[in-house]
């Protein structure tokens, strides 16, 4: 698919738009007071793929967090802040490597200029962040109500209040925890600026409707090649937040990262435990970045054919099962090792 050209705003070792890759994105949700909590979940966010971390600065004692997160991870940071433009400045100068703000709601524009001046001699990037409930009143009189497009003019009227202070190292987000509002809103935003677009269904709800909400919202704009970063929000650990967004961007074939997974829904004829199986698989190799495809079949009899295009995958038999490489059978082994056997092959591609 052909992605939208944008703007390449460069955030602390990496890049979002452009021709850069698209970024995955999650936020520590360790209360902002517990520093080394959110230093031990800043950590395990990396080891899972992360690479942008989000953390809430909701007061002076919070920016502590910024230099000991530092400390132990190499991955990008924002501190997400609201009202007080003080807490952007302080930010920067401890090191952000990103602002995610509302330039409408720190203040005058002194206090708006002031952040932007700050974060352009230090060469940090602003998210603007907009969502259905922080519309300003101006935009609310005038469609009624919020819309897709009050949401994209809302956006762009934050972005007119940092380029008026000569700022336009930018990134924009247009949430909604609605899908269809959310897609609508991205698209006419998409249409009107270039500059990167972070994508995300905001309050999307626990694991299960979270992921779903996301994928059909996150997925239908990557599709048109719409969005530049995104963050799959889970009422979850955000570890899980990361797997899920990767797995959209594997699905997508816009991630050359890690093992797509191909799998029967199994029928009848199915005589092992492909289920539990495919679920051991999945949670064995998450952490493989191999950029392959694995087939986990049920049949014996049409496996290997059915799922010839995978690098390699099983067919189940009665007890036992085949190992198979592009659709040739490599070996036969009972049930009990049929899993093993298919990771110890994978080890050696």
């Amino acid at each position: 698919m052909e992605r939208r050209n944008t703007k390449k705003v460069k955030v602390g070792n990496i890049y979002i738009g452009g021709d850069s890759d698209i970024t995955v994105q999650s936020m520590l949700n360790v209360p902002s007071t517990d520093i080394e909590g959110s230093v031990a979940q800043s950590v395990e966010l990396e080891k899972a793929g992360c690479d942008i971390i989000r953390l809430a600065v909701p007061d002076m004692e919070a920016v502590k967090l910024i230099p000991a997160i530092k400390e132990k991870v190499s991955v990008p940071l924002v501190a997400d802040i609201h009202f007080d433009y003080r807490l952007a400045l302080e930010a920067a100068a401890a090191g952000i490597d990103k602002i995610r703000i509302n330039p409408g709601n720190i203040g005058s524009e002194e206090r708006v200029k002031m952040v932007a001046d700050e974060c352009r001699k230090r060469d940090i990037p602003i998210r603007i962040g907009v969502n259905s409930g922080s519309l300003e009143k101006h935009i609310l009189a005038k469609y009624g109500r919020p819309t897709p497009q009050a949401l994209c003019d809302s956006a762009l009227y934050h972005v007119s209040l940092l380029e008026k202070f000569d700022f336009d190292n930018i990134v924009l987000s247009m949430k909604s925890s609605d899908v269809e509002f959310m897609v609508k809103a991205y698209e006419l935003a998409s249409e009107q600026t270039d500059y990167p677009l972070h994508l995300g269904v905001t309050e999307a709800g626990t694991e299960r409707m979270g992921i779903i909400k996301s994928s059909i919202g996150i997925g239908s704009l990557l599709l048109c090649g719409i969005g530049d970063t995104v963050r799959v929000s889970l009422t979850d650990s955000p570890v899980k937040e990361v797997y899920a967004a990767k797995d959209i961007l594997k699905s997508l074939g816009l991630s050359k990262k890690g093992i797509r997974f191909v799998s029967c829904p199994t029928c009848g004829r199915t005589r092992i435990n492909l289920i539990e199986i495919a679920n051991q698989a999945e949670e064995r190799l998450r952490d493989c970045d191999k950029n392959i495809t694995v087939a986990i079949m049920g049949c014996i009899v049409n496996g290997p054919g059915e799922a010839r295009e995978a690098d390699i995958g099983i067919a189940g038999g009665d007890g036992n099962g085949l190992i198979f490489k592009k659709g040739e059978i490599v070996k036969k082994v009972p049930e009990e090792n049929l899993l093993d056997e298919l990771i110890k092959e994978i080890e050696k591609m």
